[in-house]
C-alpha cells in the first residue's frame, strides 16, 4: 500500500515537471540591458572622473552586451554623479550594433541629450503615488503626463523611447503596490509610444509570489515581448524574481555590473542585480546572452577598484583568480 502511494506520488511529480517544462515560455536568448554606468553610478557616493566612466562603457562594449545605458540628462544639482553627461556620451566609442540609451526625465533633458547625440532615451515613472510625490511632487499619473512632450519630440526626431516603471511590487512609503496601479502606468507608457517598458522592483522587496501577481495583470495589457524586468537584490530575491519573469516570456533583463548602485530609499539596499550573476545563471540554463562572462568579470573588478569597494556580485567574488 505504502509502495503504491509512493509510486503514485512519483508519477504525479514527474507529470507536474513535464507540465511545467511544456508550459514554460522561457526564451532561448535574453538581452541584457547594462545599467551600471547610469543607474549604478548615480547611486554610488563616490563621483568618478569622466575618463573613468568613458573607460567603463568602452570596456562594457567589448563584452558582447547589446544595450548599455550611458548616462542621465538630469540637473547636476540633484544628481551630481551625472553632471558630465554630455562629455560621457560624446566621449565613448560607439560600437555598431550596440545601443547607448540615456535617461531624460523631461523635455529639457531630452533636448540636451539630443544635442549631445543621443539615439535612444528613457523616461522614468512610478506605480506608487507616494513615491512619485516624494520624488517629483506629483502623482504617478501626473508624472506620466509630463513625459508626453518628450515622447512627441522623440517621435519627431525618430528617437526610440524606453519606459521605466519603478516600485512595481513595493514602495518605501506606501508599502505593497496593487498590480492594477502598475497596469495603469505601464499601459499609459505603452500607449504613448514607449517601445519597451522595464518593470522595476525598486527597493528589492519582491518575491516570486508578488512578481507573479503583478505580471499576471501586466501581460494582459502589454505583450511580454515589450517588457523587461529591473530587479534589486535587497532581500536576495533578484535572481529568483528574474527567473519568474522569464517564465512569462520576458526576455529583456536590466542588470548592473558588479551590482553597482541601489535605491537610496530602501533600507539595507544592496544594489541592482549583478550582471555577472545574471549572466552566469542564464548560461547555466542554456539561455544565450552573447556576453563573455570572463570579460565582464574583468570590467566589474576594474570599476570596483576605481570606486574603492567590493563587488556585490557573488560570481565575481568566487571566480578563479578573484582579488576581492
Amino acid at each position: 500500500m505504502i509502495r503504491s502511494v509512493c509510486m503514485n506520488s512519483q508519477i504525479a511529480r514527474k507529470a507536474l515537471l513535464r507540465s511545467f517544462a511544456t508550459k514554460s515560455s522561457v526564451a532561448n536568448k535574453v538581452r541584457i540591458v547594462e545599467v551600471g554606468p547610469r543607474d549604478g553610478l548615480q547611486n554610488e557616493p563616490k563621483i568618478l572622473p569622466t575618463d573613468v566612466k568613458i573607460s567603463l562603457i568602452d570596456q562594457l562594449s567589448e563584452t558582447g552586451l547589446q544595450t548599455i545605458e550611458a548616462t542621465s540628462f538630469v540637473s547636476p544639482k540633484w544628481v551630481p554623479q551625472m553632471g558630465d553627461n554630455a562629455q560621457v556620451l560624446q566621449g565613448i566609442r560607439k560600437v555598431p550594433g550596440i545601443a547607448y540609451p540615456v535617461l531624460t526625465p523631461n523635455l529639457k533633458g531630452f533636448e540636451s541629450a539630443l544635442k549631445a547625440g543621443a539615439q535612444e532615451v528613457a523616461v522614468f515613472g512610478a506605480a506608487s503615488d507616494a513615491f512619485s510625490k516624494k520624488n517629483v511632487n506629483c502623482t504617478a499619473s501626473e508624472s506620466i503626463e509630463r513625459f508626453r512632450p518628450v515622447l512627441e519630440a522623440a517621435k519627431k526626431h525618430d528617437i526610440k523611447v524606453r519606459g521605466y516603471v519603478s516600485t512595481v511590487v513595493g514602495c518605501p512609503y506606501q508599502g505593497p503596490i496593487k498590480p492594477k496601479d502598475v497596469v495603469k502606468v505601464v499601459e499609459a507608457l505603452y500607449d504613448m509610444g514607449c517601445y519597451e517598458i522595464s518593470l522595476g522592483d525598486t527597493i528589492g522587496v519582491g518575491t516570486p509570489g508578488t512578481m507573479r501577481k503583478m505580471l499576471d495583470e501586466v501581460v494582459r495589457v502589454v505583450p511580454s515581448e515589450k517588457l523587461a524586468v529591473h530587479c534589486h537584490d535587497t532581500y536576495g530575491q533578484a535572481l529568483v524574481n528574474i527567473f519568474t519573469a522569464l517564465d512569462y516570456g520576458i526576455s529583456v533583463v536590466d542588470t548592473s555590473v558588479s551590482g553597482l548602485g541601489g535605491c537610496p530609499y530602501a533600507r539595507g539596499a544592496s544594489g541592482n542585480a549583478a550582471t555577472e550573476d545574471v549572466v552566469y545563471m542564464l548560461h547555466g540554463m542554456g539561455v544565450q546572452t552573447g556576453v563573455d562572462l570572463e570579460k565582464l568579470i574583468s570590467v566589474g573588478r576594474f570599476i570596483c577598484q576605481k570606486l574603492g569597494r567590493v563587488s556585490e556580485s557573488k560570481v565575481n567574488r568566487a571566480w578563479k583568480g578573484s582579488s576581492n
